[in-house]
């Protein structure tokens, strides 16, 4: 059996946390199966080199900050390798060049293009532990890249899919996916299985168990991944195409993302073309945008709002800038001080009431809604990020108390 398994950077922060993973290795090895793992950089190895970058540069090129970020990774695996070395198990740690893992050549969120992978079958068949750094690619001028935030699930799961790999592990320093952060939410419940879909939405709105590109990824190539702790040794979630559920269960989880942002572009020309040379503005920018709402203004015009993440907002109120005088809108208004709060769930499709007890909760703690944006299994809502945590914990016990 082949299984894939990727550590988080808190899973190797220090050495007794390099030797507990190295424990989890071995044992997995030693059962008689092929294993690939994919390591991160040690707990703030990332932060820190971008802290060390900003002394020298305050905005350095995006190539060389991957090349930088980069070493975190290959450190990684090279102490897990001489960590598994003095347990006298055969082991070798290989970089993104060493795989031939291709990327597009976009420094910073690179996209994998392919993966060779005939050095990764060479050294299995040797009976090897395979080390891979994560989160890192090469492009087509032989440039390290660097596959964004949370990018070594994203390798993992990539390489599962090339290898055909039986099991694909995620292992975290939670025991798996749960109804809501068990760190803000005493009560939160794991699930045993969630869906790719609901998944995908959980992570794009704000929860940081799994990246949403690596879940994209498995549920194109069918990988079946299980999410898992690292210092807990106990059954995880598995995240697969389809779940048996409890009927009752009306929603699957909530996430909060307070790293976002509300963009106002005010009095819009109420007239054919103005919201789309907006957003197009913003996408030119390279920005994604959410929760987009028009409303009636004053005097003919419309407002425009919707969400990017708080590191655009800037750049997107300079994109706007620039395109103000030839749409003619008054004003462009940016809050940092929103959370958005998600309820997600396969189930809100064919239940109904789901809304009004989302709404229900808020009212009963005097939250204000600013915003809300629906889908089939998602409803999102945007509030004060004061209240985020309040707002949780509320809709959570309207659902899960009993």
């Amino acid at each position: 059996m082949l299984i894939v398994q990727k550590f988080g950077g808190s899973s190797v922060a220090d050495v007794k946390r390099i030797k507990n993973v190295a424990g989890i290795i071995a044992e997995t090895f030693l059962e008689g199966n092929d294993v690939m793992v994919v390591l991160s950089a040690q707990g703030d190895t990332t932060d820190d080199l971008l802290a060390k970058a900003a002394e020298l540069n305050q905005n350095p090129s995006k190539r060389e900050l991957d090349m930088l970020l980069t070493t975190g990774e290959q450190q990684s695996i090279a102490l897990m390798a001489i960590c598994l070395e003095s347990m006298g198990l055969p082991v070798v740690s290989l970089t993104a060049w060493q795989i031939g893992l291709g990327t597009n050549a976009e420094y910073g969120s690179a996209r994998i293009r392919r993966i060779d992978t005939e050095r990764l079958r060479r050294e299995l068949d040797k009976k090897r532990i395979v080390l891979v750094a994560g989160f890192q690619g090469v492009n087509k001028f032989g440039d390290y890249t660097t596959l964004g935030r949370g990018g070594s699930d994203t390798t993992a799961v990539a390489l599962a899919a090339a290898l055909h790999a039986d099991r694909c592990q995620i292992f975290t320093d939670v025991e798996g996916v749960y109804t809501a952060d068990p760190r803000k939410v005493p009560g939160a419940l794991k699930l045993g299985e969630i869906t790719y879909d609901e998944m995908m939405e959980l992570a794009s709105m704000g929860a940081q168990v799994l990246m949403n590109r690596s879940v994209q990824l498995a549920k194109r190539y069918g990988v079946e991944l299980e999410v898992l702790s690292s210092l807990v040794r106990a059954p995880g979630t598995k995240v697969k195409e389809v779940v048996k559920r409890m009927e009752e269960m009306k929603i699957t989880g909530i996430a909060k993302d307070e790293n976002v942002a509300r963009v106002t572009v005010l009095e819009v020309p109420d007239k054919p073309g103005s919201a789309f040379r907006i957003l197009n503005a913003v996408s030119r920018a390279g920005i994604n945008i959410d929760m987009i709402i028009q409303a009636n203004g004053r005097g003919g015009a419309n407002d425009i709002s919707f969400v990017v993440a708080q590191s655009d907002a800037e750049a997107v109120e300079k994109a706007l800038r620039g395109v103000q005088s030839a749409i003619g809108f008054a004003e462009v208004g940016l809050d940092k001080s929103i959370a958005r709060i998600s309820v997600v769930g396969a189930a809100m499709m064919s239940s109904v009431g789901i809304a009004s007890l989302v709404f229900e909760a808020l009212n009963d703690e005097h939250i204000n809604i600013q915003m809300i944006n629906t889908s089939e299994i998602k409803i999102s809502i945007v509030i004060d990020a004061a209240y985020a945590d309040r707002a949780v914990a509320a809709i959570h016990r309207k659902f899960f108390e009993n």
